[in-house]
């Protein structure tokens, strides 16, 4: 499947179950392994563990192999490795202290989002290291 189709099915596959903050950016200068990397936030262990199970139901319906799905056990960060896109569903906490987009987000990817898609979400605080 081409980029964007399986891109379009990952953002209507978590728009589909609410995600949060949706963000996507093109990774083709900076690794060999995916094209895109998909960061959205859920805003708890269930909904998150729901938004990544939505993307993977997406994913088998169209035939789309998954090489990993990872994190369900405790549903803070969940990684769906769809070989070309790779989808990082995260809590607000969880997506503040490991800051993704600076380290994949130096070239975003223009999608059309609903508006609820694109809203920011504020973490609180959370020390990790202290906790």
């Amino acid at each position: 499947m081409e980029i964007q189709k399986l891109q379009r099915l990952v953002i209507d596959a978590l728009e589909d179950v609410k995600a949060h903050d949706i963000k996507i950016f093109n990774t083709t200068h900076i690794t060999g392994l995916f094209d895109r990397v998909v960061i959205a936030t859920g805003m708890s262990n269930r909904q998150t563990r729901s938004i990544a199970k939505n993307v993977a139901d997406h994913a088998r319906q169209h035939k789309i192999p998954i090489i990993a799905f990872e994190g369900e056990e405790t549903g803070e960060w969940v990684l769906v490795d769809l070989g070309d896109i790779v989808v990082h569903v995260m809590q607000p906490m969880v997506r503040n202290y490991y800051k993704l987009e600076e380290i994949w987000g130096d070239k975003p990817v223009r999608v059309k989002l609903l508006p609820q898609s694109t809203q920011p979400v504020i973490a609180e605080t959370y020390d990790f290291d202290n906790n």
